[in-house]
């Protein structure tokens, strides 16, 4: 196997990346505008096989800010020069260079039917984990594929969450109560109009703009109604979100909500801890059966320090994994917001939001009543 040049692509390059693009696939091709986009945008890998100065292939690993997951998001090897390792040799350097930015996963999905593909990767180590329906152009299957780059572990320990997107912009905290409901029973069927409901239920009315989002114990008021069993883990007892509201009307209207919905936990006998919840408490409530609902701020992900709601799915030695409802402009797929592994050392910075660092999570637990002190 001859060892050829590879290198990080370079704007002269366009034209050959285009050209290899168009002779390589038929549909589900990257435009001319996409490729001048990954070559200078930041969290990314776009490397080239270099071949009698010419791009003989490539490949596209994109990197999730505030996770430690990358993707191998395309691959192409022109038509002459196939058979001769190169696509091994792109892959091999793009692990390298997913590893060196610390990502711990690399993942990626292939057509069904693409025989050759299927064993080169497992031949390099990638496991199977899934398969998305439909997900081509032409309606074909695509199977996911993972492979621990910086260290392999069989650890991991996941919950069967089926993952739903949230149909609006507002509505994360509604998706991933639900989420967390349908994992812990299947009769629970989630709905848009569930999740608007839901939202209705547990909303804090108002936000710094736009729509309130979710306050903790607003969506354990809503699981109890469901007859789930939950606890609500809050690091401190002041009025919640209000901070970033500038007028004063909306901050009364705010405070109503929250001494509201406290009042309404106490008296459903809903137990909120007033401290901060670890990560070790986090772990053991899903082991002992229950989904958690954290807050995260997407600052690390996208820099606009927005509360976001999602769902514990697995943990391992490293990591702990998140289902995202809301897949956006920061990934491309919505595989990419399934099972997210964000590092242990990461995730506290992540799970506290605003200046006062909230800290909270909503454990939900199946019907039955729970037996376990976490």
């Amino acid at each position: 196997m001859p060892n050829i040049p590879i290198r990080h692509a370079q704007l002269d390059d366009l034209d050959d990346l285009v050209a290899l693009e168009n002779a390589s696939f038929d549909t589900d091709k990257l435009s001319r505008r996409s490729f001048r986009h990954w070559i200078t945008a930041e969290h990314r890998a776009l490397l080239v096989a270099d071949c009698a100065n010419a791009v003989a292939a490539y490949i596209l690993i994109i990197y999730h800010p505030g996770t430690r997951l990358a993707r191998i998001y395309s691959l192409a090897v022109s038509h002459q020069h196939r058979g001769m390792g190169i696509a091994k040799q792109l892959i091999l350097a793009g692990e390298q260079a997913a590893h060196d930015d610390g990502r711990l996963y690399l993942r990626l999905e292939v057509s069904v039917d693409n025989t050759p593909a299927i064993k080169l990767y497992e031949s390099l180590g990638y496991q199977k984990f899934g398969i998305y329906r439909d997900y081509y152009q032409d309606h074909k299957d695509a199977l996911r594929y993972q492979k621990r780059i910086r260290y392999y572990s069989d650890t991991l320990q996941h919950r069967s969450v089926h993952w739903l997107k949230q149909t609006t912009h507002f509505t994360c905290g509604p998706a991933a109560l639900m989420m967390a409901m349908h994992g812990l029973n299947r009769a629970y069927q989630p709905s848009q109009e569930e999740e608007i409901n839901i939202w209705r239920e547990a909303t804090t009315i108002f936000m710094t703009s736009g729509h309130g989002g979710c306050h903790p114990i607003g969506l354990a008021l809503a699981a109890k109604r469901r007859n789930f069993a939950v606890e609500v883990w809050i690091n401190q007892t002041s009025i919640l979100f209000i901070d970033g509201v500038r007028n004063e009307d909306k901050k009364q209207i705010v405070e109503l909500v929250d001494i509201g919905f406290k009042r309404q936990a106490e008296q459903q006998n809903i137990e909120v801890h007033y401290t901060n919840i670890t990560q070790n408490e986090l772990i053991n409530a899903f082991k002992a059966g229950a989904i958690p609902l954290i807050l995260i701020s997407t600052f690390l992900m996208d820099r606009k320090k927005a509360p976001h709601w999602v769902v514990m799915s697995g943990f391992d030695d490293d990591c702990l994994y998140m289902h995202d409802s809301d897949p956006d402009e920061r990934r491309q797929s919505e595989l990419d917001c399934q099972f997210i592994p964000i590092a242990r050392e990461d995730f506290d910075r992540m799970s506290c939001f605003g200046k006062n660092r909230l800290r909270t999570a909503v454990i939900i637990w199946p019907r039955v009543c729970k037996n376990v002190v976490v």
